[in-house]
């Protein structure tokens, strides 16, 4: 029998939060509703969800601190997040996304829509077949044991940065625009907005931390991986 993907339901408005799980179950689903940040961590511990629908605003501790909470722990870290929150400025996308979602749900919404972000985030949550290993400078990817070291010491990358770091290194020295990167890391959905693109930058510059200077913005037009801005950091390093 096909184990059905546990979706864990973080929601203090017990009508939303029954509507949502409602149309899971009708749709593939196993959810677990809980109202709480305490409940919702007793959850995580217990069995790790294959999904969360975190809510923005909970009771005492928010949506957005349980985010970066799980974030910042090691079997967490890589639990996809969808927050669902009334905010809609982008600044709040924003700092949803810095906090860790892996997608953003503004209220009020179609659950037709929520099912595809859910669906969506699952698809790239899936690791592609490849088993290649590809280097730069000092900066090795090794794809089959995902593993990304630099200098020969280990760094830590969550999983859409390593492959968004994947792709960049094997394709070096192009620039690649936000509207392309969205098509070859995330995939050929709608929801998920160019600004996305810039937040995990951010986050995969901050796991490579020095190596992080092989990143290169160009202003208006996208990024670029250069091996060649690696060579001053593993100079310095050396010397």
């Amino acid at each position: 029998m096909r184990k059905l993907p546990r979706v864990l339901v973080v929601e203090d408005e017990p009508s939303i939060a029954e509507l949502i799980a409602v149309n899971l179950r009708h749709n593939g689903f196993s959810p677990i509703v809980v109202f709480d940040a305490d409940a919702a961590q007793r959850e995580v511990d217990a069995v790790l969800p294959d999904l969360v629908l975190l809510d923005w605003m909970l009771p005492g501790f928010s949506g957005v601190q349980l985010a970066r909470q799980w974030r910042a722990q090691e079997r967490s870290r890589s639990m996809p997040i969808i927050m669902l929150t009334a905010r809609s400025e982008e600044l709040d996308k924003v700092q949803g996304l810095d906090a860790g979602a892996d997608d953003y749900v503004t209220k009020p919404f179609s659950t037709q829509e929520l099912l595809a972000r859910i669906r969506a985030v699952l698809r790239r949550r899936t690791p592609e077949a490849v088993n290649d290993t590809v280097q730069a400078g000092g900066l090795v990817l090794d794809a089959a044991a995902h593993r990304v070291t630099f200098d020969g010491r280990e760094l830590k990358v969550g999983p859409t940065e390593f492959r968004l770091l994947h792709f960049l290194m094997k394709h070096p020295e192009r620039v690649h625009t936000r509207a392309a990167l969205l098509d070859r890391i995330w995939g050929d959905h709608v929801f998920i907005e160019e600004r996305t693109v810039d937040v995990h930058i951010k986050r995969l510059r901050e796991a490579l931390g020095p190596a992080g200077a092989v990143i290169e913005t160009v202003r208006g037009a996208g990024y670029r991986l250069s091996p060649r801005a690696l060579e001053s950091v593993s100079d310095s390093r050396s010397a």
